[in-house]
């Protein structure tokens, strides 16, 4: 698999990261359960929450 980045969805981040959940969590977004996770990119889901994408990417250890 291709490094993981802000354009990765979120099912792909969880399915190589499942510890990224914990840190998804901190941030307020309930991905893990959420239908959209398995199309919506990282980078989507940072604007969709209003969270600014630099500290989630580091957050979740991934390039931006």
């Amino acid at each position: 698999m291709a490094d993981l980045t802000a354009d990765s969805t979120i099912y792909e981040l969880l399915q190589a990261k499942p510890e990224a959940t914990e840190a998804l969590f901190k941030f307020g977004m309930g991905c893990v359960g959420c239908a959209i996770a398995r199309g919506e990119t990282i980078r989507e889901a940072a604007e969709a929450h209003g969270i600014p994408l630099p500290e989630l990417v580091k957050a979740l250890g991934i390039k931006e």
